[in-house]
């Protein structure tokens, strides 16, 4: 949709009485959310991708003809607007995603799982007292600094690393509980991580219902579930997707704004910007007077994520669908035949920085495969190897790290997991909950704009 321009409409735009139009440039997690958002509210909606395929670092690809996930990824049942985005799409949950209690278990090192019996917070604090592998000393210091953070709702008078925030923890409980946690929430190690997003993550997690802990482990691959329905949605609501389009430059063209794509120019009267922050402060190059949003873009740090996808034979299955491994280079394993029917094919996940960037990817996948074999001595000879590297996967969610807000100019928004909350006690890690939010927040202040 928008509006192709004659010369003399390229600095006024048209009528602004005309119907409003929105451009989205960009189709990932938090670019899919804003349209979807605007659809339903009845705003037309055009959604530009630079890629042949959308979903951004939530994408399928094939593999000896398997589909695989750009990443594996975990969903909590605390993610209220990924859930409701699944639904609007026409999603039933239930049926997408497999649920189960939470349940850490750390490869015989140690083991969490939560008292379902009980309401929240109890379900985890008699958890972590009945913990596998700690000692009743360590166990009570994790109920101990949990029963703290609750107390004090949550809430730092002033951010700090996370480490800092745990220095009073016993090593192991570290090793066991928080650092692998603050892993596979924020991507960012324990001496920079924020300890205010990670209290932002306990308590949307932990502290309100039992059922918020839950782990949500997708049963389809991620174009499934997350890109292909929405855009179903949008074309069923009049939007338009266009691929293979990259957005070089835009500008104000009276209150709206004009898009250069290739020889082409479109006006349209709102514009959400979802790509990634690296790509934000080309797009506002020439627009000076927004040099700060781009600054604060272009200053973000990224940390990694590697999936190693190993295949064995079809009758290899794992005790759970999910489980953790102590002291070594793989944090997590899913077993994908238990959660897609992919059988025999295991998925082990490294977050963050570490060794494993320096190795090769065929001795990265064989060295995880002699892991994995420490843990699950019956695996049989493993057939094919996969490493998919994100090296850019999310930003290094720091402590005191300064995010750019959703609006930057007039009509002018950004939508990303990156992009700061109103309020920073909402403030969340890279996940698809915080893209999925900060999208739906950059449209509804959209909407908000029209009334």
């Amino acid at each position: 949709m928008g509006t192709q321009l004659s010369p003399s409409q390229l600095d006024h735009g048209p009528d602004p009485k005309s119907a409003p139009s929105a451009a989205i440039i960009g189709g990932g997690c938090a670019g899919l959310a804003a349209a979807v958002r605007l659809s339903a509210a009845g705003v037309p909606v055009t959604l530009f991708d630079s890629s042949h395929q959308l979903g951004g670092r939530a994408r399928s690809i094939t593999w000896q003809e398997q589909t695989l996930d750009n990443g594996q990824h975990i969903l909590l049942g605390a993610y209220a607007r990924t859930l409701d985005f699944l639904q609007t799409c026409g999603l039933a949950p239930e049926q997408v995603l497999m649920r189960l209690p939470l349940k850490l278990d750390m490869a015989g090192e140690f083991s969490l799982r939560s008292q379902s019996a009980l309401p929240a917070p109890l379900h985890i604090l008699v958890g972590l007292l009945q913990a596998k592998g700690l000692s009743w000393q360590e166990s009570f210091a994790a109920v101990r600094i949990m029963a703290g953070f609750r107390l004090r709702q949550f809430r730092l008078s002033q951010d700090m690393p996370l480490q800092q925030l745990l220095q009073d923890q016993p090593p192991r409980l570290i090793q066991m509980l928080w650092e692998p946690l603050c892993l596979a929430a924020l991507n960012t190690p324990l001496a920079e991580a924020s300890a205010q997003v990670f209290l932002n993550v306990l308590r949307d997690s932990f502290a309100r219902s039992k059922t918020d802990s839950d782990m949500l482990l997708p049963r389809q691959d991620l174009s499934q579930l997350l890109v292909d329905p929405a855009v179903a949605y949008i074309q069923r609501h009049a939007g338009s997707v266009r691929l293979n389009t990259p957005i070089e430059s835009l500008r104000q063209a009276g209150s709206g704004w004009v898009l250069q794509h290739g020889d082409e120019q479109s006006h349209f009267s709102h514009v959400i910007i979802a790509t990634s922050p690296f790509r934000v402060a080309p797009l506002l190059a020439g627009l000076p007077e927004l040099a700060e949003a781009a600054s604060q873009c272009a200053a973000l740090d990224y940390q990694p994520i590697y999936t190693v996808y190993l295949q064995y034979e079809a009758a290899t299955q794992l005790p759970d669908a999910m489980c953790g491994l102590a002291n070594s280079l793989g944090q997590w394993v899913f077993d994908r035949g238990q959660l897609y029917g992919q059988a025999g094919l295991l998925a082990v996940v490294i977050s963050a920085a570490g060794p494993h960037q320096a190795m090769p990817q065929a001795a990265l996948a064989l060295a995880v495969d002699q892991e994995l074999r420490q843990h699950f001595p019956d695996l049989s000879a493993l057939s094919w190897h996969k490493v998919v590297a994100e090296k850019r996967a999310t930003f290094a969610c720091r402590a005191g790290l300064k995010r750019p807000g959703h609006q930057i100019s007039q009509n002018l928004w950004l939508a990303g997991d990156y992009v700061a909350s109103p309020d920073h006690l909402q403030d969340y890690p890279a996940t698809i909950e915080g893209a999925i939010r900060s999208g739906e927040l950059a449209a509804f202040e959209l909407i908000n704009s029209l009334k």
